[in-house]
């Protein structure tokens, strides 16, 4: 497989456009196919969310996406689950498809009323600028962000000749099941839509459910896997399960990076654990302690904290057994080996302080307990953090 310019453009059969003239935006992807998706597990679910699974679970497939930001109608009872539908409708209607056929996303401030005006207004702009090419992928990808500070979009081709693409925002509010986060994944391969659920289903629990920023779960997730069928093949499984891996993946990775107020990347790796679950368990324990993020920013190394947020993640342990090293790619300081320290000497720390210092940060945890390994990947906990939250809607 190779990466590809054009973002989900770069898929046959898909459209898209956007626009964003302030806080306020609106993207619309055109793409007729087999359809998927997978939603937040918050027990305030917004009602975009109500409206597309329903429509999923009806009929299996989408004609399009409609997506606002600025405003998650999310708590906003039977007037939100109306305001949904209104969008969905408005664009049915002027695709020429049913209802029904139509996924709607929506992202920002919680619990107030969605100007669907401003919506309906905007609509035949969105479309007037709609295209097939990297600039339309690169709008619809700009127009769904909130406190994103880059568009986050990625194309690949597989070797048997399917292609597929996503765009995704995320920034704040984050630990998925999944986060405050959309992705829209368009192949253009031929999929029945129960295998297409089961392989976004394995990629969303590889990726995005392993990103943390906040450790706060939102009630707007939602990523949408649909596909054209227009380059006539069906692949294998296991091709399609390594693409969609892939894209979802680097689409997460994005989105940890760009957390609200980050100024590095934390990818945390944990190997030996007895099962797949205390791996993934201790791996996102440590990307989630704000101790360790904190740590981090300010290139301390106190690298303790990782120890401590491995012992009470809940996976099963035992100190005298565990491992802990640092990298930044080449460079790495081994800490502690089989539960002992290996060295904390004034040049040991300062080797770690300057991995620290790196944009990409490595953790590599041994728990001595088993053969099974996961990867979570956070950001570190900044002051422009609290700035950002604290001013969120003024």
């Amino acid at each position: 497989m190779k990466f590809i310019e054009g973002g989900i453009c770069a898929v046959k059969g898909v459209r898209a456009g956007g626009i964003k003239p302030g806080k306020m935006g609106l993207t619309i992807i055109q793409a007729e196919g087999n359809a998927a998706g997978v939603y937040t597990r918050n027990k305030v679910i917004a009602a975009p969310l109500v409206v597309t699974r329903e429509h999923i679970n009806r009929t299996g497939r989408l004609s399009g996406v409609i997506v606002n930001s600025g405003n998650a109608n999310a708590f906003t009872g039977v007037q939100g689950l109306a305001d949904a539908r209104i969008m969905a409708s408005s664009l049915a209607s002027k695709l020429g498809t049913e209802e029904e056929l139509i996924g709607v996303a929506s992202t920002g401030v919680v619990g107030r009323k969605l100007d669907t005006s401003w919506i309906t207004t905007h609509l035949g702009e969105v479309l007037d600028l709609m295209g097939e090419d990297a600039d339309a992928s690169m709008s619809a990808a700009r127009s769904i962000m909130t406190t994103d500070t880059v568009p986050k979009e990625i194309a690949i081709e597989m070797d048997c000749g399917i292609r597929i693409a996503g765009i995704a925002k995320g920034s704040g509010m984050i630990e998925p099941n999944m986060g405050t986060m959309l992705g829209f994944i368009y192949t253009d391969a031929e999929v029945h839509p129960d295998v297409l659920q089961s392989c976004l289903t394995v990629a969303v629990d590889k990726s995005f459910n392993m990103i943390v920023v906040d450790g706060d779960t939102s009630t707007n997730d939602m990523v949408l896997l649909t596909a054209t069928g227009q380059s006539g093949i069906t692949p294998e499984i296991t091709d399609l399960q390594a693409g969609l891996d892939l894209v979802l993946t680097e689409l997460a990775k994005m989105i940890a990076i760009d957390g609200e107020g980050a100024t590095k990347l934390i990818e945390s790796k944990v190997t030996g654990a007895a099962t797949q679950e205390d791996a993934r368990l201790a791996a996102k324990s440590i990307v989630r302690s704000p101790l360790v993020k904190s740590a981090i920013f300010g290139q301390d190394p106190n690298w303790g904290r990782i120890v401590v947020a491995a012992g009470y993640s809940g996976a099963n342990m035992d100190q005298t057994k565990i491992s802990l090293s640092f990298s930044a790619g080449t460079e790495v300081v081994e800490l502690v080996k089989n539960g002992e320290v290996v060295k904390n000497d004034e040049e040991t720390l300062s080797q770690l302080k300057s991995i620290m210092a790196e944009d990409e940060i490595f953790i590599i945890t041994d728990l001595g307990m088993g053969h099974e390994s996961a990867t979570a990947w956070g950001c570190d906990l900044t002051y422009d953090y609290v700035r950002i939250n604290a001013e969120y809607t003024t």
